[in-house]
């Protein structure tokens, strides 16, 4: 019998590409849900690229205690990508905070009592450079939760930061993937989440300015590639493995493939500094990306090549697909 895997967030973006890759390398997949009524969807989804007789749903909710142990119940590996996802700042911090930390831990909690081998966090990278200015980041770098990062920046941090203080302390072999942008196509033809409505905004005209931001960027398969690569990789338990190009992507370049692919609308016009001050008094977006304007960092990620095995997909192909996708 094939070995049982746990993919917590299942409905999400990377979660579904993640249920997908491990499908059809043979694993059994239990996929959480909040909710039953969004199986059919993943389902159907995930048929597109993958063969689903082995996938099944439980209803678990990170708040909650009630059903972790007895879903992971002979499941020997877990990945754990739910997680709320808003550029936007919250009106309370604590409605991002809370499930990302008190989440992770509840996951955690319940992969060691059903004895559980091994466990893969989604993290991101921008718990190691939020805030940070422009140079040259590795695995050692964290972010600062304690300086104006935006609640996501913050909550990504503390929940990793927990992850690690919990395995440490329970003798938990754990692995955390840090994703820079995600990107690529979606499963279910809906634009849903940050990634995807960005891009549905670019191609759509919604953006005549585009901010001066440059980001590392990775396909949302490759990322779901790593994630099941370090559930067994010799030598990755106890890392983080940064999942980001080698060179962050400014988003004149991203809107610039997008136009000669043929999506005339995206605009390629930076938007000054100045300008965005002004509309972040009025738009929570805006505001969350301010503090990354004007930087540019790189990464330190040979280890995820060399431990994880990491063959990247080109971003011009990864950004029309996405693109594809959802027209």
């Amino acid at each position: 019998m094939s070995e049982k895997v746990m993919v917590t967030g299942v409905t999400g973006y990377i979660g579904q590409h993640c249920g997908a890759e491990l499908l059809r390398q043979g694993y059994q997949v239990v996929g959480t849900v909040r909710s039953m009524e969004k199986a059919n969807t993943v389902r159907e989804g995930i048929s597109k690229v993958a063969p689903i007789e082995n996938l099944t749903f439980v209803e678990a909710d990170l708040m909650s205690d009630e059903g972790w142990s007895e879903a992971m119940a002979g499941c020997k590996y877990v990945l754990h990508v739910a997680s709320p996802f808003i550029i936007a700042n919250p009106e309370d911090e604590n409605e991002m905070i809370s499930p990302a930390v008190d989440g992770t831990l509840r996951v955690l909690s319940a992969a060691k009592t059903a004895g559980v081998q091994r466990v893969v966090v989604t993290s991101s990278l921008i718990a190691i450079i939020a805030g940070k200015l422009s140079g040259h980041y590795g695995t050692d770098s964290w972010s600062d939760p304690d300086a104006d990062i935006g609640t996501y920046a913050k909550s990504k941090t503390l929940a990793e930061q927990a992850a690690w203080e919990f395995a440490k302390a329970n003798d938990i072999d754990l692995v955390v993937i840090n994703p820079g942008g995600v990107m690529g196509p979606t499963l279910t033809g809906k634009v849903e989440g940050e990634s995807l409505t960005m891009i549905s905004d670019i191609i759509t005209g919604k953006y005549p300015l585009v901010p001066d931001i440059s980001v590392g960027f990775i396909d949302v398969r490759d990322v779901a590639k790593l994630h099941v690569a370090a559930m067994t990789a010799d030598g990755a338990v106890g890392k983080r493995f940064i999942a980001s190009s080698d060179e962050p992507l400014h988003f004149k370049e991203v809107t610039g493939i997008l136009k000669n692919a043929g999506y005339k609308k995206a605009s390629t016009r930076q938007a000054p500094k100045f300008l965005l001050k002004i509309m972040s008094l009025f738009d929570d977006q805006v505001k969350g990306l301010l503090p990354m304007v004007g930087e540019r960092q790189t990464v330190a990620n040979q280890e995820t090549y060399q431990i994880l095995g990491w063959d990247p997909t080109p971003m011009k192909q990864s950004l029309i697909e996405t693109a594809e996708s959802i027209s």
